[in-house]
């Protein structure tokens, strides 16, 4: 018995997600394998999407497979150990940052869209490797995503949305109760939260999540749009937090592109969409080594490779 203690033990994923940039060594990448019909207009999440599916132009699945398995393969040539969901017939599975996020050795799992539920369980053959006590779930009342959540060091960055019409936003995905479990949950981090602007109609003015219009990079550096943020002074206190001469500012159509969405390996090796030509000299201009991906059809979802991923170590 003692023996089968042991060896359960040594199993175990040992979480450690402290920032965004430290070698990363363990990750759940989505999948987009049997990712189902297009969807109706109805059924869209989000402003891009939906401007995707009046087009006529919604990603296909093989495509979306194709620039999945590149980023896969990135990492593996990194040496980073892939989890992958297991496959739902007809279910979009591609966004694994949104169902879960870790801080520190906690795996805490996300309240999100109903019609979402089934994806977190895809991931149980992962979950059932960690350590019962370090999963947990904030009250049903605080809606998160994890792609509005940015561990920084000794910040937890949140974006969220306080408007009083919250509700009437299906872009709107994390709220204040949320980000007050967090400084519950984690009482000696700043827990940071950022208004962002929010829109059903206009991805160009929609910032979905945080890491759609905001994310650190390499050694001390950032990513951001200005207008994503509803308040000044907080784009302000961000980017007085890495100095103006480390902040690449990305336009309204580099956000709506899905710039600041990229996915660091390492705090010199980061993947990104290799249509991102500006982004991705600046990055090279700084001494990190860039990985460049075709992400193109992926980002009609309003979604990029942040998105996709769901870091669950990192040195």
């Amino acid at each position: 018995m003692k023996l089968f203690l042991y060896l359960m033990k040594i199993l175990l994923v040992k979480l450690n997600i402290n920032n965004e940039t430290s070698r990363l060594k363990a990750v759940v990448l989505g999948t987009a394998e049997s990712n189902g019909p297009v969807p109706s207009l109805e059924e869209a999440y989000d402003p891009k999407s939906a401007e995707f599916i009046r087009m006529g132009s919604y990603p296909k699945e093989e495509d979306m497979i194709e620039e999945m398995e590149a980023v896969a393969k990135i990492l593996e040539k990194y040496k980073v150990q892939v989890f992958r969901p297991k496959v739902i017939k007809d279910y979009n599975q591609i966004f694994t940052r949104d169902i879960a996020f870790v801080i520190e050795d906690k795996f805490i799992r996300s309240n999100i869209l109903p019609d979402r539920e089934q994806e977190i369980e895809a991931i149980s053959h992962v979950i059932e490797q960690i350590d019962p006590s370090k999963i947990l779930q904030l009250p049903e009342e605080a809606h998160i995503e994890g792609g509005d959540v940015m561990p920084l060091g000794d910040y937890i960055l949140v974006g969220t949305y306080r408007g009083a019409d919250y509700k009437d936003y299906i872009t709107a995905r994390t709220n204040l109760e949320a980000v007050e479990a967090l400084q519950e949950l984690f009482p000696h981090k700043k827990v940071i939260s950022f208004n962002l602007r929010k829109s059903n109609t206009e991805p160009r003015d929609n910032a979905l999540h945080l890491d759609c219009c905001f994310q650190p990079v390499g050694n001390g550096k950032a990513i951001i749009h200005r207008n994503g943020f509803l308040e000044e002074e907080e784009y302000n206190w961000l980017v007085n937090l890495f100095g103006r001469e480390n902040v690449f500012e990305i336009s309204r159509d580099e956000m709506y592109y899905m710039n600041s969405n990229i996915f660091s390996i390492d705090e010199d090796v980061v993947i990104s969409e290799k249509n991102f030509t500006r982004l991705n000299t600046w990055l090279r201009e700084h001494g990190i080594t860039v990985e460049e991906v075709p992400y193109a059809e992926i980002s009609k979802q309003e979604g990029l490779l942040r998105c996709s991923t769901l870091p669950l170590i990192r040195e």
